[in-house]
């Protein structure tokens, strides 16, 4: 992720270069686009009158596409207005102001000199994120998978990529008719790009939040109610409630003035900044988890962890538990055929409180009863958490020379925060996932995610803040 910023960064000073030579090619010169009233106007028809003269110098104006195109040069630093009559008591009036570095601005449209150059720029910046983020997941591959900055690239891949090509409409439409879809359109465009992606993505969102309640209403009557059998609906009513609450703030008329109804604007851009960097980081965490509950390692490992979880007083294994070990043992058997190798199979778990004996134990059983050689496994039987079956297991795996290539085992919804888990153990893992009950998997998957999520707040609140401070800052500038 470092690289990824790193990159970013160089290319957004190389695109501030380019938009500084073309503003320095274009010597200071702007184009005003004027509406015409009626379509026989004739170029020498117009009269200019300034309010200010020694302004602003002006070439010829030429009338095409339905606008009068007037090119406007700077002479010195000030502020003028234009009145442009066409003969016809059709007027218009110009507002111009020049910067003390001969920057046009037009006070009418938001549009100053080099306008369509940022705009692209600008474009060009957010395609760029979302490739350099996408192309960030995609080269994740192997234990590298497992990383908080692999679910960073994703959800801000999908974020860049969504405001890419918004921005791309706006500046393509602003090159065509830069009067009708003006400067002050691509600014509303910015700032409220974090809208615009709560907009593309709340028929996804809603489709999401009823496959969830489908999903917990079949788990209730399995399992029966709790709070956590119940995070599935929640978390889909919370996506639902932010959506509409986005579109009940955006979809109100602030009066009042100017000021007020900048700090409305504002406001209402934070919220959507907020929140659709939540739905990222959602979507991060779900694009992740799925792929690495898909993930199938390829033949070739010295050791095969497999994670306990509670199994039955009487000493069997849940379905649950079952389906880890049998994932485990299957692996190990296509590895024998496709290789000829044995790899090691490593149950890890320690004993509960209300178990008889620890899980590790309890996995070795069902693994000799299926015909496993006892010589193949070695049991780690101290851990109570993911992060100490990885820790122990990696500290046993060297203390036995087991081998350099680890493959864990756990049930599909657990893979990619347990490689999360591993990497931070030091242990370089590869996982794969059992199968669980359809009505189970979303509901802990979504705990997962939100265990993600939480794990790492400090950093997910610091890139959160610096989302908030640019769409907050730009809103204040441009709205």
């Amino acid at each position: 992720m470092k690289k990824a910023s790193l990159q970013i960064a160089v290319l957004a000073l190389i695109l501030l270069a380019v938009c500084a030579v073309c503003r320095v090619a274009m010597r200071g010169g702007y184009t005003a686009a004027i509406p015409i009233g009626v379509q026989n106007v004739r170029a020498e028809e117009l009269r200019f009158v300034d309010e200010t003269p020694g302004v602003i110098d002006r070439g010829a104006p030429r009338v095409e596409g339905g606008f009068i195109r007037v090119p406007i040069y700077p002479v010195r630093a000030g502020e003028t207005y234009v009145d442009v009559s066409a003969g016809n008591g059709n007027e218009y009036v110009m507002h111009l102001q020049v910067g003390r570095f001969g920057t046009i601005y037009d006070g009418v449209t938001g549009g100053f000199t080099g306008d369509t150059v940022v705009l692209a720029a600008f474009t060009a910046f957010c395609l760029a994120v979302a490739a350099i983020m996408f192309y960030t997941y995609r080269r994740a591959t192997g234990p590298a998978f497992y990383a908080y900055d692999t679910m960073y690239a994703a959800g801000l891949a999908l974020f860049g990529l969504l405001t890419g090509l918004t921005m791309l409409a706006v500046t393509v439409r602003h090159m065509l008719r830069p009067y009708e879809y003006n400067m002050l359109v691509a600014y509303s465009a910015i700032t409220g790009a974090s809208w615009r992606f709560m907009m593309l993505t709340a028929l996804p969102v809603a489709a999401f939040a009823a496959a969830m309640a489908v999903s917990n209403a079949a788990l209730i009557r399995h399992e029966g109610f709790s709070p956590k059998n119940m995070l599935g609906i929640g978390i889909g009513l919370a996506l639902i409630a932010g959506e509409a609450l986005a579109f009940f703030l955006y979809s109100r008329n602030v009066s009042g003035s100017e000021r007020e109804v900048r700090l409305w604007d504002t406001l209402c851009n934070v919220y959507a900044t907020g929140f659709a960097w939540f739905e990222c980081m959602l979507i991060g965490a779900i694009v992740c988890g799925l792929k690495a509950a898909r993930h199938n390692p390829a033949p070739g490992a010295d050791c095969i962890l497999i994670l306990g979880c509670k199994f039955r007083r009487d000493g069997t294994l849940t379905p649950l538990l079952r389906g880890r070990v049998d994932r485990a043992i299957d692996y190990w058997k296509r590895q024998r055929e496709a290789t000829g190798r044995e790899a090691v199979l490593m149950p890890s778990g320690g004993q509960g409180a209300d178990e008889p004996m620890p899980e590790a134990q309890a996995m070795k059983r069902y693994m000799l009863e299926k015909g496993i050689p006892e010589a193949c496994i070695v049991t780690e039987d101290r851990s109570h958490n993911t992060f100490q079956n990885m820790q122990y297991s990696k500290a046993l795996i060297e203390r036995n020379a087991l081998g350099n290539r680890v493959v864990f085992v756990t049930t599909n919804y657990h893979v990619f925060r347990s490689g999360v888990w591993a990497r931070r153990a030091g242990l370089p893992a590869e996982g794969m996932g059992s199968r669980t009950r359809w009505w189970y998997w979303p509901n802990a998957f979504m705990r997962e995610c939100a265990g993600l999520m939480l794990n790492h707040i400090p950093q997910e609140l610091l890139l959160l803040a610096a989302m908030l401070a640019l769409f907050g800052a730009l809103s204040v500038a441009l709205g």
